[in-house]
């Protein structure tokens, strides 16, 4: 069931025409900062963003791309179903990352990924402020 929704998911991001590349980084602010707890600082020099004093994602060097948090399984699944926008690289091989070309990605798309970055670490009290805030 979760591959499927998975792999709907990254179809729907290969359909919808991605955001204009100079708007990229103010998309990725904007959702990142919609999540409770969330602080924006930077990591190795670039633009990155943590919950808890938890890394979630970073700008990578390049100016076009993020290497995000991700579980293998569902690294794996958007990778082989959508490569021109989800990819790693050797050094990424063993950690639970993707990189995501941001240029690519559908917003929503994006959103989906930082939230379940974001629920992996975020404290209980900031998920449940989160489903307060959705269920007003």
């Amino acid at each position: 069931m979760r591959a499927a929704a998975i792999k709907r998911a990254a179809r729907k991001s290969a359909k919808i025409k991605p955001a204009r590349r100079a708007s990229d980084v103010e998309t990725l602010r904007r959702i990142a900062l919609s999540f409770p707890g969330v602080e924006e600082g930077t990591s190795y020099g670039t633009l990155a963003f943590r919950v808890s004093k938890k890394f979630i994602c970073r700008m990578k060097e390049d100016g076009e791309s993020i290497a995000i948090r991700m579980e293998f399984g569902e690294r794996e699944i958007l990778v082989e179903g959508e490569p021109e926008t989800f990819y790693f690289t050797e050094h990424y091989r063993n950690y639970p990352m993707v990189l995501v070309r941001l240029a690519k990605v559908h917003p929503e798309e994006l959103q989906r990924i930082f939230g379940n970055a974001w629920r992996k670490y975020a404290g209980k009290r900031l998920i449940d402020s989160l489903r307060a805030g959705t269920e007003s």
